[in-house]
């Protein structure tokens, strides 16, 4: 496959770490009158999902701190959790180390008329771990001859399969993680992990480089994302998202609330026999 510009501006953009363009300003009211737009779309999709019965599923990867977390939050904050669901998976167990190393993702993939997103993905074998040191270079080599093949059978298996890599410059990942140290509500996100990866800055690009070479294809490319506006990011992912699935309006069927059942022999209890949650508000 050939040069992808979009592959040459994300490299460009990330290790241009001196001189980042400024962040895309998005007035508040407009970005909220927007995301209020975009997310009743979301639910169409939803239901035109569930009518069809396809089967989606959606990679976030990127820096640390470059905002997948917010987008998906967003996305997921209208819908129907058993119909759209988010995988974080977390470390894996001693018996999952010895598992075929797609395994504990495969068991995760949707079923027909499910959407799952995935907050990082198989694609730790190719970025984490073989700059932290967590596999060897046979299975790192290993899943980068894999990976695409990989995905190539899920997209024939009738799985609608979308990737995007969030790209943050140097400097507003330096801003993030500092406003990460202040601000108590959200030190949970800065972890010994995280400050290895900014530790590696320049190892974790070299990978992301090579990680496109082997599986930006044509069947399952990569879409990046500039995310040094958390809003815009927001946004542009999407719009992106629901231009990537043609779908249509499903006419809701018309409901009637029946009359409410008649309290004939029935006494409550008394109020004074539960338990209530006091009342500091």
């Amino acid at each position: 496959m050939g040069a992808d510009p979009a592959v040459d501006l994300m490299g460009a953009a990330e290790s241009n770490a001196t001189a980042p363009g400024p962040p895309k300003k998005i007035k508040r009211d407009h970005y909220e009158r927007e995301l209020a737009r975009l997310q009743e779309e979301l639910v169409v999709l939803q239901r035109w999902i569930r009518l069809k019965g396809l089967k989606v599923v959606v990679i976030f990867e990127g820096r640390d701190a470059a905002g997948k977390g917010g987008v998906i939050k967003r996305i997921t904050e209208r819908l129907n959790p058993r119909v759209v669901r988010v995988v974080a998976l977390g470390t894996p167990s001693d018996r999952e180390k010895t598992q075929w190393w797609f395994q504990r993702y495969v068991e995760q993939l949707p079923a027909a008329g499910e959407m799952v997103l995935f907050d990082r993905s198989w694609y730790n074998r190719g970025l984490v771990e073989p700059v932290m040191g967590f596999c060897t270079e046979e299975e790192y080599r290993d899943f980068l001859r894999s990976c695409p093949e990989f995905e190539r059978m899920l997209v024939r298996s009738g799985i609608i399969l979308i990737k995007y890599w969030f790209s943050v410059s140097d400097a507003e990942q330096e801003r993030r993680f500092q406003n990460r140290l202040s601000d108590p509500k959200r030190r949970w996100k800065l972890s010994a992990m995280d400050l290895e990866g900014r530790a590696r800055w320049v190892e974790f690009s070299k990978a992301k480089d090579t990680l496109f070479a082997h599986t930006d294809i044509k069947q399952a490319p990569w879409f990046v994302v500039n995310a040094d506006s958390k809003k815009a990011a927001r946004l542009n992912c999407i719009s992106h998202l629901l231009s990537m699935i043609p779908y249509e309006p499903v006419p809701w069927e018309e409901v009637q609330l029946p009359e409410r059942q008649e309290r004939v022999g029935y006494v409550r209890p008394p109020m004074s026999d539960q338990t209530f949650v006091p009342e500091v508000y």
